[in-house]
């Protein structure tokens, strides 16, 4: 982090925690998510490690369980400190780090929140909710995103635009008829070799009015891939949720862009995610379609799971069940199943298997989420 936004941060964080203004605190909450899941999964050709033979395991995994302290403070003026420290837990192996997820503080008012930390980016935050699988083994950045980043910074992660940004500026609007701004801007604090400066700008427009959900994301990667080399990406997104006999249901599309600028020219691959949920009581059904189409461009690199050529697109589809237990806990089951074409190297972007080209990905997954 640069001085002058650890400057801005130990200020805030002195004033959380002088004497005078910790008594003013009004309200301090301590929540999480366990969430883990017993898994057989196959591949039909894993990575160069087994020389691409089938692999076939069963394996008990963590789908980001969480542990956080989240608080407000009224500061008058209809202004409010804000602050969260969330971290990783992992029940399978008893892991975990204390601030490696969503952690901020700054302030709330008339303008809406600004903050500094370490937060998931606009453009992946305005479409994970339209994801039922995620973020499970399933969820759709096998295809949508180009893998994940779960804590990254400009230059250890170049690939994935579903990230959490560290040393990152955010910016969101209040409500306007249902409308609200998102932006976060990643410093530029890395100087790798080249003379390079990358950083990182993320927006999202997001509509949200009765039944109806819609998104519109971009960002750019500035620098990611050398110097004066920008990648972007762009997605549309659109849900509408409606009630019924049988229960509520809920339909999701979305479709993305992405361009990389490299050192052997443009490499760019378009795709697509839909989703349908059904709640019967306590009985859910879900959905979820990924299709990623052909890389095009004349670059020969391979960027995270991109790279050009005829049949190297995939398909993921995931269809699951949810019983409720509570208002808190639910167990669920899902089968999911990926298919790269002949020269596509697509991988699940949590607990991946590693695979070679043309592999066929699918598995079962039983497992239990509770929230507290």
């Amino acid at each position: 982090m640069n001085n002058t936004a650890l400057s801005l941060s130990l200020s805030a964080v002195a004033l959380a925690l002088a004497p005078g203004y910790a008594a003013a605190q009004s309200n301090v909450t301590v929540y999480g998510r366990l969430n883990v899941a017993m898994e057989h999964m196959e591949t039909s050709a894993a990575g160069a490690a087994a020389n691409g033979r089938p692999l076939s395991v069963t394996r008990l995994v963590n789908n980001r369980s969480v542990f956080g302290f989240k608080g407000v403070e009224d500061l008058g003026g209809g202004t409010k400190a804000i602050f969260q420290i969330e971290g990783t837990l992992s029940p399978d192996t008893g892991e975990g780090s204390p601030a490696q997820r969503d952690t901020r503080v700054g302030l709330e008012g008339a303008y809406g929140q600004l903050f500094l930390g370490h937060w998931t980016t606009p453009y992946n935050n305005s479409t994970s909710g339209l994801d039922p699988f995620y973020p499970t083994t399933a969820g759709y950045m096998s295809i949508l995103g180009n893998g994940a980043g779960s804590t990254v910074d400009n230059v250890g992660n170049v690939s994935s635009f579903d990230r959490r940004q560290q040393n990152s500026i955010s910016w969101y609007s209040p409500a306007w008829n249902g409308l609200t701004l998102r932006t976060a801007h990643g410093i530029s604090e890395e100087r790798p070799a080249g003379g390079a400066k990358p950083s990182l700008t993320s927006l999202a427009a997001v509509y949200e009015q009765g039944p109806w959900y819609a998104a519109l994301a971009l960002e750019r990667h500035h620098d990611y891939q050398g110097k004066g080399r920008d990648d972007d990406g762009s997605k549309l997104a659109a849900a509408y949720r409606f009630a019924n006999r049988l229960g509520e249901t809920r339909l999701a599309v979305i479709a993305e862009k992405l361009k990389y600028e490299t050192a052997t020219g443009k490499l760019e691959q378009t795709s697509y995610y839909v989703s349908a949920t059904h709640q019967a009581g306590p009985h859910g059904l879900r959905l979820g379609l990924a299709h990623a189409g052909d890389g095009k461009g004349a670059s020969t690199q391979k960027i995270g799971y991109i790279k050009r050529g005829a049949d190297s697109g995939a398909t993921h589809v995931t269809l699951g069940y949810d019983y409720t237990l509570s208002r808190r806990s639910s167990l669920y089951a899902y089968y999911t199943r990926l298919d790269n074409q002949a020269n596509a190297l697509h991988d699940f972007a949590i607990n991946a298997l590693t695979v070679s080209a043309g592999a066929t990905l699918k598995g079962a997954a039983f497992g239990m989420r509770h929230a507290f």
